[in-house]
């Protein structure tokens, strides 16, 4: 709205100015009306300030302001707040505008007929843009005159009439006065006719603003009036060009009933489509013809009278839709006469119109869909925004008035998702040197789905530039799933081990040389033996962070597959992915470059082997059989093993009845006597020998005498025998007897429930572990339950590190990849390692805008918290030369030199490579493999590009089909090789934000120098 302030005009002024204008313009006065009720309107205004509103008045009901998402703007506004977004401007409402809302009106704007969800990139250009209804009317010019002086004749025969140009559209005198006296001769007869006394103009205020679009009182229709007459005279005392948009908003927002596949219908051109299949263009380019004839004119009436249907249909949609299709046509029959009579339409238009009979669509077209390809970033766009707002589906966000600016960089974005379509040609695939050794052999191209998204360090967070994947589905490569990522574990197994490196020498480096020593010589602890081995070799004041972490990478281990480890509760071997390497010792530095398996495995040990130590965990040769610390660590197990049998038996017994749980559990055995008595006594302990007697003959052909069913019944009562001798008997696990007993007399428990109910049982059911004979058995547990621990402690550095899993699976595999891992959560750690240690939020949502140029307007802008040190610039330093030292002689050699920098110079380049063969695989004795069933395959490269730009690229087959296909990470780096100049021009693009250190906030809260790490 214009204007150069907010005027104060009190409660009083207003609606006297109105009241006087309504009743001079009742009398006749319509000039002099037109120009009270304009001034009482002119400062029904809002302006768009810097800052949230200190009062706002939002909508409380209305279809049309509960699909556009006004009345939900205050929620909106708070869910965006909650995600680090802030109010950078917002509209005022004039004090006039509050009075006006708070005595009943509606907010008095220039509304939109279409809105809906708009999404920008990085430089403004637009992403997506699905305006909705999908066809109206921009301008009056645009709508056919026929379609206007057909309306007219309808509904209001004195719209558009240039001898009254002050004329208040809002209010029909004469039809308002009949519906006033049919009102009052109601309450006298209620089977009098009392009749209507909307106009156009009130009609949209119903329909839009209504609660529910429908007027159930006199003070309502006058609230429809007063606020349709004030519109009317917003913009100046003459009311023609508001006349005429009053026709253009109504043809483009009457609702007209929904169908099945398609949703509501909303407007004129939406429902021509709907309702008949006949597109906007055609009815726009029909209704203008003037000298149609043959198959035209044919078409020029058969679609004039579908258009006549609709303007008819407008009070009852949904019955003449789908029941009275009949009426309408003969309805429609009958203003065609009149229309002829009245000279709207020529008789010719009006013959062959009649003969026409309404054809409506079998189904409704179906929306325009493109390809997931093309619309991985808008889908992930939308998806984020959808969070963001706290909305349960993509289709309402689609229907609200917003606008966002994502950090996308479209140009960029279109290239690359074109690159990757080419790559389902075989032809293609050869010409970019992607068929070969470690990559693509023959197998099917097709089969690949190919995943690149990139991101830009900015000031204070990171943006995502470009999020492309060639799969032709919903599903997201990048973030939609865990995959198994093979050696890219080693990046983050690394970041933990120079990170444990780092607090050690903060805590050993100040110490004396005998001290050291005495570390050294009595430390279990093998990282800390070698830290305080180190540094005793260093006199104090040389000591430093960095060159102590240098020698970290150079410490060697044996790269042989001859060792059996014990990890995840069993004895496991691993092989190098080249066999050349079995018989190296690599340095921790070489074994990166060169992705070596074993030596990871053992370095991993190491670390798991520092949190046990660090967590306390006792020496098992020096613990005693009945000592406080085992017994404690034995019923930790008992209670965290029974607990995830626990949760299995409630998954699989849920929804069962009483009798339909006990059939299940006998089941489960093959049936003796004996076995099912322990079960029903246990899961039935108060039933006779009758019924167990049943229960029997049910499952046994051969049934116990009734002296010995006597005496089985007595023998195998609960309170005979304990839960775990009873679970033994029976031939099933102790705890899933007494789930399904418990289930008898608590059929409703959660698992919740079942669990805070089983705390005893669960201890009971692993009596027999407790045995001093069972110290074999014990021990492996109690080994397993202090790997998990160490697990546990390095799972939350990890989650430091942006993993994006609650669960680490608790064995030495997890260095090569076994836990999984996702694309964009290893980007994260890049991204902190590219920002010397320090994590950043992410987004791809900078500026969201709502309700644009209304009296709601309110932009948000991303505005996050302030960054975190998750490890010190010197390990971060660490990790990046090790990661730039993949590309110059290790895994990722293809992609070296081949970027380059605005100057022209190679661009320093790093990452780490992953090869990710899925498989469910079976062993026998002596670790004989007995099947192995593919899962999926992937190839993995998470790289930087100089010091603004990170990623990750992917190709990824799932299902059985995996096994045809022998690529190796050789073909996700190869991949980053020919994107270079699709990614070139995105290189060489300013970062719109300086990449300058931010301000951060350390782990312990505090505001670190740098260096100092966290």
């Amino acid at each position: 709205m214009s204007g150069t302030g907010i005027e104060q005009i009190g409660r009083p002024n207003f609606w006297t100015l109105l009241g006087c204008g309504l009743f001079v313009l009742m009398v006749n006065h319509q000039q002099l009306g037109s120009l009270l009720v304009w001034r009482a309107a002119a400062n029904l205004k809002f302006k768009v300030e810097p800052g949230p509103s200190p009062t706002i008045r939002f909508p409380q009901a209305g279809p049309y302001d509960r699909r556009l998402g006004y009345t939900e703007l205050p929620s909106l506004i708070q869910r965006l707040t909650e995600r680090d977004f802030e109010v950078a401007s917002q509209a005022r409402q004039s004090p006039a505008l509050m009075d006006f809302i708070d005595a009943g009106g509606y907010a008095v704007y220039h509304e939109k007929s279409q809105a809906g969800l708009v999404l920008k990139d990085r430089s403004g250009q637009t992403l997506e843009a699905a305006p909705y209804p999908s066809a109206a009317y921009r301008r009056f010019d645009e709508i056919p005159p026929i379609l206007v002086d057909t309306l007219r004749f309808i509904e209001d025969r004195d719209l558009l009439d240039p001898g009254h140009p002050y004329r208040n559209p809002a209010i029909e005198w004469r039809r308002f006065a009949a519906a006033a006296a049919g009102r009052v001769g109601g309450v006298l007869d209620p089977s009098l006719k009392r009749g209507g006394a909307s106009t156009l103009a009130t009609q949209i205020e119903k329909y839009r603003h209504s609660p529910a679009g429908r007027t159930e009182t006199v003070g309502e229709k006058m609230r429809q009036m007063a606020t349709a007459t004030a519109r009317a005279y917003l913009d100046g005392p003459q009311t023609m060009s508001a006349q005429q948009q009053i026709i253009t908003d109504y043809l483009d927002s009457t609702p007209l009933g929904s169908r099945p596949g398609y949703g509501e219908v909303i407007g004129f051109g939406d429902a021509m489509r709907a309702w008949f299949g006949v597109q906007f263009t055609e009815v726009n380019g029909l209704l203008r013809l003037r000298d149609a004839s043959g198959a035209s004119a044919e078409r020029r009436a058969q679609v004039y009278k579908e258009a006549l249907g609709l303007l008819i249909a407008q009070r009852r949609p949904s019955y003449y839709l789908n029941a009275g299709r009949k009426d309408l046509d003969r309805l429609a029959d009958g203003y065609l006469r009149a229309l002829a009579a009245a000279s709207v339409i020529d008789p010719a238009l009006r013959d062959a119109a009649t003969k026409a009979a309404l054809a409506f669509t079998p189904r409704p077209p179906a929306p325009a869909t493109g390809s997931f390809v093309e619309r991985k970033a808008v889908d992930a766009a939308r998806t984020e925004l959808m969070v963001a707002l706290g909305l349960p589906e993509v289709y309402r966000l689609d229907r609200f008035d917003l606008s966002a600016d994502v950090s996308f960089d479209a140009a960029a974005q279109r290239r690359v998702a074109t690159f990757l379509e080419r790559l389902k040609d075989p032809g293609q695939l050869a010409a970019l040197g992607l068929v070969g050794d470690q990559l693509l052999g023959d197998a099917d191209p097709r089969e690949v789905a190919w995943s690149v998204v990139l991101y830009e360090r900015g000031k204070d967070h990171n943006l995502v530039r470009i999020h492309a994947d060639s799969l032709n589905q919903p599903f997201d490569i990048n973030s939609g799933a865990k995959l198994i990522l093979g050696s890219t574990a080693k990046l983050r197994t690394l970041a933990t081990y120079l990170g444990i490196v780092d607090r050690q020498y903060r805590e050993l480096s100040t110490a004396s040389g005998p001290a050291l020593r005495q570390v050294a010589a009595t430390s279990d602890d093998p990282l800390r033996r070698w830290a305080a081995t180190y540094l005793a070799g260093i006199a104090p004041d040389r000591r430093a962070l960095q060159p102590t972490l240098d020698a970290a990478m150079q410490r060697t281990y044996s790269a042989s597959p001859y060792e059996e480890f014990f990890t995840g509760g069993g004895t496991h071997v691993f092989h190098n992915f080249e066999h050349a390497e079995d018989s190296q010792r690599p340095t921790v530095q070489q074994a990166f470059e060169h992705s070596v398996n074993l030596a990871f495995v053992r370095l991993l040990r190491d670390v798991i082997r520092h949190y046990e130590v660090d967590a306390g965990a006792p020496g098992l040769a020096v613990t005693s059989a009945d000592s406080a610390a085992r017994n404690d660590l034995l019923r930790r197990f008992a209670d965290r093993e029974g607990s995830a049998y626990l949760d299995r038996f409630c998954s699989e017994y849920d929804g069962l009845s009483p009798d339909e749980a006990l059939e299940q559990l006998a089941g489960r055995v093959r049936p003796t006597a004996r076995r099912l008595v322990v079960m029903f006594r246990s899961v039935r302990p108060d039933g006779s020998v009758e019924q167990m007697k049943a229960f029997l003959a049910q499952h046994l052909r051969d049934l116990p005498p009734q002296a010995t069913a006597e005496e089985l019944h007595a023998r195998y009562g609960p309170d005979r025998l304990s839960l775990s001798d009873r679970g033994y008997l029976a031939g099933v696990n102790p705890l899933e007897l007494w789930v399904v007993a418990y289930l008898q007399h608590h059929p409703e428990a959660t698992r919740a429930q079942v669990l805070a109910a089983s705390s005893g049982e669960r201890q009971q059911a692993y009596g027999w572990l407790f045995r001093t004979a069972n110290s074999r058995q014990q021990d492996l547990r109690i080994r397993r339950l202090i790997e998990e621990d160490a697990f546990d402690h390095l799972l939350q550095d990890w989650k430091r590190q942006g993993y994006p899993f609650g669960r680490l699976v608790p064995s030495l595999a997890t260095a090569i990849g076994s836990s999984g891992d996702r694309p964009d959560a290893l980007a994260a750690l890049m991204g902190i390692i590219l920002n010397d240690g320090v994590r950043q939020s992410t987004t791809d949502l900078e500026r969201v805008v709502l309700a644009a140029s209304t009296p709601y307007q309110t932009e948000m802008i991303y505005r996050p918290e302030a960054p975190e040190r998750v490890m010190s610039t010197e390990v971060a330093a660490t990790l990046r030369r090790a990661l730039a030292g993949v590309v110059a002689s290790g895994t990722a050699a293809r992609v070296r030199g081949i970027y380059v920098g605005s100057d022209g110079r190679p661009l320093p380049v790093g990452g780490k490579t992953g090869t990710g063969d899925n498989r469910f695989e079976s062993f026998g004795p002596g670790h004989q493999l007995v099947e192995a069933r593919p899962v999926d395959r992937t190839a993995t490269f998470v790289f930087f590009l100089g010091d603004r730009l990170y990623g990750t690229v992917t190709a990824f087959v799932s299902g059985p089909q995996a096994d045809r296909y022998h690529f190796t990470s050789a073909l996700a780096v190869s991949l980053l090789r020919v994107l270079a100049p699709e990614l070139q021009p995105l290189v060489e693009t300013p970062a719109n934000r300086s990449a300058a250190k931010p301000r951060i906030i350390a782990l312990n809260g505090s505001d670190p120098e740098p260096g100092t790490g966290p």
